[in-house]
């Protein structure tokens, strides 16, 4: 028989493939190589402001090679808008120069090998795993995921990493990169973080935070 705690989690991630059923990651990319870079952008950055940055960015740099030998003041230029732009250009060329070094210019589908390049945490390493080679390693955990799943009361973990474990322990392996993207799209339509949409939430009667009201 299943704990209470996994059933909640079930029935929340039911309702959120009915309500998102065709949820799939925001970031526009084309290559396994883009999606990371994308990913470095999207920290503390809209994924709708990445996705104006990397058209002109990928078309001036389509590939690790190009973005291992890009000027660095140049690169920095050019995703100067995504905020925090000298520490990502530095860390989206290092990861390219390594990528290309060490890798054979493709980006790695293991997560020991991902967490080796600058820039890269579970977080970006978990995207990438899951939507450029299909592989659910581990439970993407973003600002909406950490707000959600704390607010529904799946998790008392304030950590990224404490938080993801919870996670893999309530949910099914195969569901893990789906649950991540369903709860990002509720967090940015409902359960924003200054003004969670209760009364209109079809969640509202798993919350957590709604029942301790």
């Amino acid at each position: 028989m299943l704990p209470v705690s996994t059933k909640r989690a079930l029935e929340i991630l039911s309702r959120l493939q009915h309500l998102y059923p065709n949820a799939t990651c925001s970031l526009d990319y084309s290559t396994p190589v883009q999606l990371l870079v994308a990913t470095i952008l999207s920290a503390q950055c809209t994924d709708e402001r990445v996705n104006k940055v990397t058209p002109g960015l990928f078309g001036r740099f389509p590939d690790a090679e190009s973005l291992a030998n890009a000027d660095l003041s140049e690169l920095e230029e050019l995703v100067r808008s995504t905020g925090f732009y000298r520490n990502k250009a530095k860390n989206i060329q290092g990861a390219c120069r390594m990528i290309f070094k060490d890798f054979n210019a493709v980006v790695p589908n293991k997560m020991e090998e991902l967490l080796k390049l600058p820039g890269v945490a579970r977080k970006t390493a978990n995207v990438v795993l899951a939507h450029a080679y299909g592989i659910n390693a581990g439970v993407t955990v973003d600002t909406h995921v950490k707000r959600l799943s704390q607010r529904l009361g799946l998790t008392k973990n304030t950590e990224p990493v404490g938080i993801e474990k919870d996670l893999m322990k309530l949910l099914p392996q195969p569901d893990w990169e789906n649950w991540s993207i369903r709860l990002i799209y509720h967090g940015r339509a409902v359960c924003k973080a200054r003004s969670p949409g209760c009364d209109v939430c079809k969640l509202a009667d798993l919350c957590a935070m709604k029942l301790s009201k």
